[in-house]
């Protein structure tokens, strides 16, 4: 089963107990979440088929289903929905779920009453699922209708169909801008991409209450599964990029940078320029540019100063351009990262080249046919979809760029302690604040490799440790002479008596051997000592990413007092007597400290 467009909607619901059962048996750890669909239409082929996109994504889904066109009903007044208690609520309401358009005799104020009347029917079940089950909400929007009874004029007239689902869905867009946890789910953009008369088909309404064709429900079950993965931290993180015939047309050892197809005076340089500024715009995103390409360095480095071009050298965060397998440089490019290679996305014209890669490392490499292609291949494989997003993503590629400044500076020192103490580096430790929430609730959901529990916090349950008085939190902003590295590190502890039980600790991998994680240990012990504890106890739970800090805890001076079969740990470390073991982060503020 690909993750990738295009893939072939009438295999996947051929073969979809097949690919579930394959899936299901493959042994690759996931995290289980519960999902509660919703529905205005009947919704079991839509939740089996977003299973399988889920389960390929690493997460393993129980679903709940409310009966058909129950969904006000179980959103207000469910006891069995309370009862499961979702991670993520999905709302799978359509135009057909609108009560009353309105009619030609209508005044726009009649209109007008008429549109806030349906939307308080969903603001107010909206609100009601906050209040009572607090989870992340998903929401369609509205197709647009399948017919127009003004024609043209449906779109401008307040009497037309057209004019008053915009306007619905504009309602739903003012919810979520003011509103954490909710998110739309765009099957107008969908349907519209599909072709708005194949999906709106009525013989699968008519036959089988499916508000849109049965063919395209993989189409919509991966767009929606795009949505749960990126607030589960499944994302991509790296574009590595071919050069010749993929940023721009021609081979630039061969045919000369002054022959490149780039800009508006080459064949299909427009086309190249294009592709150009939207991967640059990814780096908005937080997304990371790398180069990998069989080439010269200086032939790789004039390519991309082309006059036209719109992507430069400093745009990227490593280049690797030689003549090693790519599977090699994509590799080592992980390494370099501290990123595991399933965070890259490959993008090369070459078959052969992709089929290598794909086949060596975990690596996504879409198949690149043609440039007029390039974009729409990538925009809808949704590798990057946002959901959350913070201040540090807008400066990601410099934070990195700095990293491999400070990994220059270290090679010049012999004593390690002296190139840290060169760093000059300086850390904020703080309690969780309304203002980092969101950073801190993302780092739980994409830190993989140091992190000793592997918990994921949903934003709603963030929200709860942070207004929880039996809870320690800390979050470590670490910055040096080279730039801020932003907020790199999370513990999360829960007080049983005087006994903390650590439910998280992780720290982001850009920042390995700092002492990052001594200076939190050091914070941690003096507040956990404040509140009466005298004991803290640590627990590492084993995952297939996480190995690097299975010892953490025997290194931070705790004693291994548990293990089971399956590698469970669990460590003890008594307050009394601890000694501080942060001795290169010169300057370490916490308002715990008096």
């Amino acid at each position: 089963m690909p993750n990738f467009y295009p893939f072939d909607c009438a295999e996947l619901l051929k073969k979809q107990k097949s690919i579930r059962k394959k899936l299901l048996s493959d042994g690759a750890p996931r995290i289980k979440k519960k999902i509660a669909f919703l529905g205005g239409s009947t919704t079991n082929a839509i939740a089996d088929m977003t299973e399988l996109f889920l389960l390929w994504n690493g997460i393993e889904p129980e679903f709940y289903q409310s009966e058909y066109n129950q969904y006000w009903q179980d959103a207000m007044f469910g006891t069995e929905l309370r009862e499961f208690k979702p991670d993520f609520v999905f709302i799978h309401t359509s135009n057909r779920n609108i009560a009353q358009f309105p009619d030609m005799t209508m005044s726009r104020e009649e209109s007008d009453d008429l549109l806030e009347k349906q939307l308080l029917h969903f603001t107010g079940m909206w609100d009601k699922l906050r209040e009572d089950i607090g989870c992340p909400i998903v929401q369609n929007n509205m197709e647009l209708p399948y017919w127009r009874l003004l024609g043209n004029k449906d779109c401008a007239d307040h009497h037309g169909r057209v004019n008053f689902i915009s306007r619905l869905n504009q309602g739903f867009y003012e919810y979520a801008s003011v509103h954490e946890n909710f998110f739309i789910h765009d099957i107008n953009y969908l349907s519209a991409q599909l072709g708005l008369g194949k999906w709106s088909d009525p013989y699968y309404w008519n036959m089988y209450k499916y508000a849109l064709a049965v063919p395209l429900i993989p189409e919509f079950a991966f767009s929606l599964s795009k949505i749960f993965a990126s607030l589960l931290g499944r994302n991509k993180k790296v574009l590595a990029l071919d050069l010749d015939n993929t940023l721009w047309g021609g081979v630039v050892g061969d045919d000369g940078v002054e022959n490149l197809a780039l800009g508006q005076e080459a064949p299909m340089g427009q086309a190249y320029c294009e592709f150009q500024d939207y991967i640059k715009a990814h780096k908005q995103l937080g997304v990371l540019l790398t180069v990998c390409s069989k080439n010269d360095p200086e032939n790789a480095i004039a390519g991309l100063n082309h006059p036209d071009g719109i992507l430069k050298p400093e745009d990227f965060t490593l280049i690797k351009a030689n003549w090693e397998p790519k599977s090699l440089n994509i590799e080592q490019t992980a390494k370099e990262l501290n990123l595991l290679p399933e965070s890259i996305v490959f993008v090369d014209d070459n078959p052969a080249e992709r089929e290598i890669v794909k086949g060596t490392l975990s690596v996504e490499a879409p198949p690149m046919d043609r440039i007029e292609n390039y974009i729409s291949v990538l925009d809808k494989g949704g590798y990057f979809e946002v959901t959350n997003f913070s201040e540090d993503d807008l400066h990601r590629t410099e934070m990195y760029k700095q990293n491999a400044e400070r990994a220059k500076m270290q090679s010049s020192f012999a004593d390690y302690g002296e190139y840290l103490d060169s760093l000059e580096m300086k850390a904020v430790i703080e309690d969780f604040s309304p203002i980092n929430l969101a950073r801190v609730t993302q780092l739980t959901n994409k830190s993989n490799q140091f992190n000793v529990t592997t918990k994921r916090y949903t934003q709603a349950e963030m929200e709860q440790v942070y207004e929880s008085a039996d809870h320690i939190r800390l979050c470590g902003r670490l910055s040096d002479k080279f730039g801020d590295n932003g907020i790199v590190s999370v513990v999360i502890g829960h007080l049983n008596g005087d006994v903390l039980d650590i439910d998280l600790w992780l720290m982001s991998c850009r920042v390995l051997k700092r002492d990052m994680e001594y200076a939190m240990l050091d914070v941690l012990v003096q507040e956990a000592a404040n509140r009466g504890v005298k004991l803290i106890r640590g627990h590492y739970y084993p995952t297939a990413k996480n190995k690097m800090v299975k010892d953490l805890f025997g290194d931070f001076g705790f004693e291994k007092i548990s293990e089971d079969e399956s590698g469970n740990t669990v460590w003890r470390l008594k307050t009394e007597g601890y000694t501080n073991k942060n001795f290169h982060i010169k300057y370490c503020t916490n308002p715990f400290m008096t």
